[in-house]
């Protein structure tokens, strides 16, 4: 994935902090010999819980400034923040909250009674929309977010995250719905960190390279 789609100016400073955050507390973890079990069915060395980010206030609230420093440096005006069901929705909150915004979050699916409202919250006709997510994978359900607030009517700018594996499909993805993505850390940066601190081993290193390359048949390897 191309670096443009990180956050830039003070992006090495971000993604190492980052980085040494998610893996301090746990929400991310690295497994190479030992894979985890993705939903997708993927053997994966990596798991990802940007979730647990909340629970850390000083964390918490580095993720929402360092959200609203992009936003300000990237965009002159929106009108309102999205968040993507369900990891999306609490980051979306705090963003909106501080910048005194409209919040609108995305549901994964439609609702099945009263309005059957895929999205919830005031749509603003022809309104600038920033997305928020917390993970981007393959960036297949956080585009879907991003069709379902384009067919209410509003204008998406962008969408943030903060972590992105830098799958090419990704970036394929991102590249042909025209989103520009803004991620506070990345793999590589992850992988970096996780060297420097000895949380793994330069042949781990290897293991952990070659799945990113080609996640599904990596999952696949006997």
């Amino acid at each position: 994935m191309k670096e443009a789609m990180y956050f830039q100016g003070k992006k090495d400073i971000v993604a190492n902090k980052m980085a040494a955050m998610l893996l301090d507390i746990g929400a991310v973890k690295l497994q190479p010999h030992k894979p985890f079990k993705w939903a997708s069915s993927w053997n994966a060395p990596i798991y990802c819980d940007n979730r647990l980010t909340l629970s850390y206030p000083e964390i918490r609230n580095f993720v929402k400034e360092s959200f609203i420093s992009i936003i300000k440096n990237k965009y002159s005006a929106i009108d309102a923040v999205a968040g993507v069901a369900t990891a999306g929705i609490p980051q979306a909150a705090l963003i909106a909250d501080a910048m005194n915004l409209p919040l609108l979050y995305v549901r994964s699916k439609t609702k099945e009674h009263g309005m059957e409202n895929l999205v919830e919250g005031k749509i603003i006709n022809e309104g600038k929309v920033i997305v928020v997510e917390d993970l981007i994978s393959t960036g297949a359900s956080s585009l879907s977010a991003v069709d379902a607030l384009k067919r209410t009517g509003m204008q998406v700018l962008g969408m943030l995250a903060i972590f992105t594996y830098g799958f090419e499909t990704a970036e394929v993805n991102f590249k042909k719905k025209n989103v520009p993505l803004h991620c506070l850390t990345n793999y590589n940066y992850l992988l970096s960190v996780a060297l420097e601190r000895k949380y793994i081993g330069e042949r781990d290193m290897e293991i952990l390279n070659a799945w990113r390359r080609n996640p599904d048949k990596w999952g696949n390897r006997k």
